[in-house]
């Protein structure tokens, strides 16, 4: 199970991945920000500044249509193009807000170990593999699933301790759509994005 620690860290490195020019490699992206991302949590606790700090570093680097076609599974193509712009939105709100949260929690000491990458010139996706240590915690690992597109390396899956974020979200996104339907899930994405803002 992810504890919250863990997510935290998952989502604190999701900034590491998202400074740096489309062309450097993927691993870079993690090793040259991380520091940086850590250094603003450690100066302060303020809700603005860290959704500042989110939208600046985090969400222009995340293809959250991908992600939310992904999390929403089969069922994303029985929703139209109103509702499925609409699903993206709430979820990139329910991320941000999760993220910015854990950035809340965080006491910005982690150390970050990132792992060679398998990733070959050429190819359009990639894993980049770290491990996250804090003082008193017990390390554990963090996988970026990436591709490369027009807009550069974006993120589309975070695994922590081989859990997937959209795959636990596929879960109960389907568990929703089976009660009400698709425009059941919008309903529940924003009554939760309600209840966390």
């Amino acid at each position: 199970m992810i504890t919250v620690i863990r997510i935290a860290g998952g989502l604190i490195l999701m900034a590491a991945l998202a400074a740096q020019a489309a062309d450097t490699a993927p691993e870079a992206l993690v090793k040259s920000t991380v520091d940086e991302v850590l250094a603003v949590i450690k100066q302060t606790r303020d809700r603005r500044a860290l959704v500042d700090l989110a939208e600046k570093k985090v969400l222009p680097h995340f293809d959250f249509k991908h992600m939310t076609r992904l999390a929403v599974g089969r069922s994303w193509s029985q929703a139209n193009a109103a509702q499925q712009e609409v699903l993206e939105r709430g979820f990139r709100t329910l991320l941000m807000r999760t993220y910015t949260a854990a950035l809340s929690q965080s006491s910005g000491g982690a150390n970050v170990e990132v792992k060679p990458s398998p990733h070959k010139p050429g190819n359009s996706e990639t894993v980049v593999r770290t491990l996250v240590s804090e003082p008193g915690r017990k390390p554990f690992s963090i996988d970026y699933r990436m591709r490369n597109g027009t807009g550069g390396w974006k993120v589309y899956d975070v695994v922590v301790e081989n859990l997937s974020l959209v795959t636990n979200y596929r879960g109960s996104f389907q568990s929703e759509i089976s009660r009400s339907g698709i425009e059941g899930l919008i309903k529940a994405i924003e009554s939760k994005n309600r209840q966390q803002g």
